[in-house]
């Protein structure tokens, strides 16, 4: 299928942006050599204005149309990628592999950083549209905490962004497909944190104690009956717990336990229903028990909402690049920390396919160099759709080896 042949031009700049950034990964809130990086090749670009630490160690760019923009129509749209790494060790033993020991680019923010970073430099060259486009370059999606860090910067505000845009690397979609549709896409998630209180004691006379990890296996066999028990077959509800810190001396009766794990719905209500059942859960199994159990939530992010006009538009962006390799995905129970921005100003949230890779956040996940032609492409033809006429010619996209 073809890409703009501005895109295929810079291919092979975009292919070594993005190797450099996969060889040196950092962290949510450290990634001031990424930001740096950015923020250098904005400004060789030649952007209208490049501005750091927005929501600590962001990067904003804005380019300036060389068109008026007519009445009526949209002035600011967003463009928005994530930059952080994982603390995962990296097993891909690629001649680009991670440079730091125990993080690794697994979830494909080096991908987006570059392809955004392309759309930068073809925008900047020509201007042949009406209006803005701010090109955002998030920090620490994979803790839940750089858009939020970013929105108390007053990113849509100081930059007067209307619209808002953002793009996933999808393993599984072939390479060449867009996935893309309207509505819930991905889900809310909250952190659980459940701590469990009995009494102490001596094996020998466990009548006369609490014990705390018995407590803990009656509580979690009963909260995974929630999910099957109380929640609607036909509406998606997923809870797990990852965590569990309880006893640790022999012959000695346990006296506390934490669990510690994730709610995650595409539903508000069903997403009430389950926290309301866990304590009510909770308050019935220490009841019964005679331990104290305290259930806390912690909202992470709400659900990713895809606007339908501006997912129209952004579907008929895609088709210009890859033509009939649209693919209506269905909705995820991953999360993504683009909902809170995206609850604050319309937008899309779409996939691009990463052929047969392995699972994001994977050790040996790799993005795939392939398909950043198609997403770089996919960006242009947005803001063509959105702020000026179809004028765009495609090519295609040369082999990378």
């Amino acid at each position: 299928m073809p890409v703009l042949d501005r895109v295929a031009a810079i291919q092979k700049d975009i292919v070594e942006w993005r190797r450099d950034l996969h060889a040196h990964p950092e962290l949510g809130f450290e990634e001031n050599r990424t930001a740096t990086f950015v923020a250098e090749q904005l400004r060789a670009f030649g952007c209208d204005e490049v501005t750091t630490g927005v929501g600590k160690t962001g990067v904003v760019a804005v380019i300036r149309g060389n068109h008026a923009v007519p009445d009526g129509r949209t002035k600011v749209i967003g463009l928005r990628a994530d930059m952080d790494a994982l603390p995962i060790h990296e097993t891909t033993n690629l001649p680009y592999a991670s440079k730091h020991e125990g993080v690794m680019h697994a979830c494909g923010h080096d991908g987006h950083t570059a392809m955004l970073l392309g759309a930068a430099k073809c925008l900047s060259q020509d201007r042949d549209f009406a209006g803005t486009v701010v090109l955002i370059f998030q920090p620490a999606e994979e803790i839940g905490a750089g858009a939020i860090a970013m929105l108390e910067d007053r990113l849509m505000d100081r930059f007067e962004i209307e619209q808002i845009y953002g793009m996933h690397t999808l393993p599984g979609l072939p390479i060449g497909t867009i996935g893309i549709r309207a509505g819930a896409v991905m889900a809310a998630t909250d952190s659980i944190e459940i701590r469990i209180e009995g009494r102490s004691g001596h094996p020998g006379r466990a009548h006369l104690a609490i014990d705390a990890i018995m407590v803990t296996a009656q509580l979690l066999n009963s909260l995974q009956q929630i999910t099957s028990q109380n929640v609607n077959a036909l509406e998606a509800a997923n809870m797990t717990f990852q965590e569990i810190h309880g006893g640790g001396t022999h012959r000695v009766i346990a006296e506390k336990v934490e669990l510690r794990g994730s709610l995650r719905t595409l539903s508000p209500d069903v997403h009430q229903l389950i926290k309301n059942r866990v304590r009510e859960v909770a308050s019935g199994v220490a009841l019964a028990s005679g331990a104290r159990i305290d259930v806390k939530f912690e909202p992470d992010h709400g659900c990713v909402y895809n606007s339908p006009a501006q997912t129209a538009v952004a579907l008929t962006a895609a088709q210009e690049i890859v033509g009939n390799n649209i693919e209506e995905t269905p909705p995820t129970l991953l999360g993504e920390d683009f909902a809170t921005m995206s609850q604050v100003r319309p937008g899309t949230f779409v996939f691009c396919g990463n052929g047969d890779s392995a699972a994001l956040h994977h050790p040996s996940f790799d993005f795939n160099d392939e398909s950043a032609a198609y997403g770089t492409s996919y960006w242009l033809s947005l803001v063509e759709k959105i702020l000026g006429e179809d004028t765009f010619r495609v090519a295609q996209p040369s082999r990378i080896v």
